[in-house]
């Protein structure tokens, strides 16, 4: 043991045992990664074909007007083409049908893509679980709700997942490589929900312009509907997940979605955002030797966002202001070791999946541990001592090209009383392999006039050699003037996770020299 207090490794094992209703034959071989597996595409009105070991295919219904958002279903659309149903149970009965009866359609115009639900309900309008109104809440997990994940380049691998309860709270994720979910990426996007005799309704309305994805005729999607009836606990899809995957975190496993098809999409466009700023203020101190009045001052900047292409982006920032970004959640920090928060700056959001290097956290069951994590943006803007650094500029470009994932990174601050001028780069590369695998490498660099400078390298992956084993591990090397030889970490974790048995364990070696100036380290030795 080194440190006296901290062993150079440790271990995390958790045994689970669940005891429930057999799963059904059909449930049992129904999940699979290929999506080949699914059946040929149904005939209108059908808007689902369906096998019987839970693989499915959905329509989409193009739609020759915008539809009215307003809760109420009585457009002819609804009457001219089946509803989508045949939902079954991840939990608490996996492979059953839903206990309510549900009913989906999936549809949409040169502007919008367009998913619309019929919920019904047994119980009493008072047991409905409506009681949240605030977007991106924790609580929204614990009402009704509905929604849908949308594999937009039908990877298998990445989605943008959206629900909703009845009463519009909305939430929207970015998911990347089936882990957890981005939860700050928010886009624009509509929702209305309404209620009828037995049950209620949604209507949601993405704009194309929100999502990325390949344009043109004949394309098809991944697609994932889920339902959640609170009181019962419940969980179900349109396409067969099991239990296993958790409840709530079932909906990452994107490999398991159906195949939406049918999708004839308007050309991407360039996506151009741009978000400037511009501060004045006007000071007077008649008590100051001299003394100072009316001296005005001022100041402006912004970022700009440029779709390159369908699935390549470009962020610039010019003396960046990050005064609009939502506050951290306070945290009471009762140990000697800094605390992580999340990264909510809009510039470091995109694709922010890309740089998790060393953090990439596994689907269920796993602690929340970032440490150590080789990437950590909210370390670019802080000083040594944790004060805040104007930002002159950068840029950021991420995107995927085939079978790989880029992302570079440059980002410029200013020189202020306590430090000179420092850049920042990190530059990513990431390549599928096999049908839900990934191998990566990485180069971080961080260098200024006032402190020694530190590079940081080396690969990473993750590997799903079964259906219930995932290994995720990365090794990085650091250099630093003057500085030899014990300067690498090690991070190997593995979860088994079947429907008896979930095993955990994670082995995690950081060498005493080991030092990086951009990600978060509590500790080495």
């Amino acid at each position: 043991m080194k440190n006296a207090n901290f062993p150079s490794s440790s271990l995390w094992l958790a045994l689970t045992l669940a005891m429930s209703n057999p799963v059904s034959t059909a449930a049992q071989e129904g999940l699979s990664s290929d999506s080949n597996l699914n059946p040929p595409p149904p005939m209108a009105p059908a808007s689902v074909a369906r096998t019987d070991r839970g693989r499915a295919t959905v329509r989409a219904i193009r739609l020759t007007e915008p539809l009215n958002l307003d809760g109420v279903l009585d457009e002819a659309v609804y009457e001219d083409n089946l509803p989508i149903d045949g939902f079954m149970q991840t939990i608490p009965d996996e492979g059953q049908p839903v206990s309510e009866r549900t009913e989906a359609w999936v549809m949409y115009d040169d502007e919008n893509i367009y998913l619309v639900c019929r919920c019904w309900d047994s119980a009493p309008p008072d047991e409905w679980i409506a009681n949240e109104m605030r977007r991106d809440t924790q609580g929204l997990r614990q009402n009704d709700f509905f929604g849908a994940l949308f594999d937009t380049f039908h990877d298998g691998r990445n989605g943008f997942n959206f629900y909703a309860n009845r009463l519009g709270a909305r939430n929207d994720q970015w998911i990347t490589d089936e882990g957890a979910p981005n939860q700050d990426w928010n886009p624009v996007w509509s929702v209305q929900g309404g209620v009828f005799d037995g049950g209620w309704t949604l209507e949601m309305a993405i704009p194309f312009k929100s999502l990325r994805y390949l344009s043109g005729d004949d394309q098809t999607w991944g697609i994932q509907i889920r339902r959640a009836i609170r009181r019962r606990n419940e969980y179900s899809h349109s396409a067969f997940i099991p239990a296993s995957t958790g409840g709530r975190q079932s909906i990452n496993r994107v490999s398991a979605a159906a195949d939406l098809v049918g999708l004839d999409l308007p050309p991407a466009g360039r996506n151009v955002e741009i978000k400037p700023y511009v501060t004045s203020n006007l000071t007077s101190d008649l008590t100051q030797t001299p003394a100072i009045s009316n001296d005005a001052a001022g100041d402006f900047g912004g970022d700009l966002k440029l779709g390159i292409t369908a699935n390549i982006t470009a962020d610039l920032t010019v003396n960046t202001d990050f005064a609009q970004v939502e506050v951290d959640q306070q945290q009471v920090n009762l140990d000697r070791f800094r605390l992580s928060f999340p990264e909510k700056r809009d510039f470091f959001l995109e694709n922010q999946g890309l740089f998790e290097i060393g953090s990439v956290r596994l689907q269920r069951g796993t602690p929340d541990v970032e440490d150590p994590a080789v990437f950590y943006s909210r370390n670019i803007g802080l000083s040594p001592d944790r004060r805040t650094v104007p930002i002159v500029g950068g840029a950021r470009l991420t995107g995927r090209m085939g079978a790989y994932e880029l992302g570079l990174l440059n980002i410029q601050t200013e020189e202020t009383e306590s430090q000179g001028p420092e850049n920042n780069s990190v530059l990513r590369i990431k390549r599928d392999v096999l049908a839900r695998s990934w191998i990566g490498g990485f180069f971080l660099n961080r260098q200024g006039p006032d402190r020694l400078d530190n590079r940081v390298y080396g690969i990473d992956g993750l590997y799903r050699p079964h259906e219930d084993l995932i290994v995720n591990s990365f090794f990085a090397r650091s250099q630093n003037p003057g500085i030899q030889g014990d300067d690498w970490v090690l991070r190997v974790e593995g979860q088994y996770d079947s429907r008896w048995l979930l095993l955990i364990g994670t082995h995690a070696d950081i060498q005493e020299n080991y030092r990086t100036d951009l990600g978060f380290t509590t500790r080495t030795g």
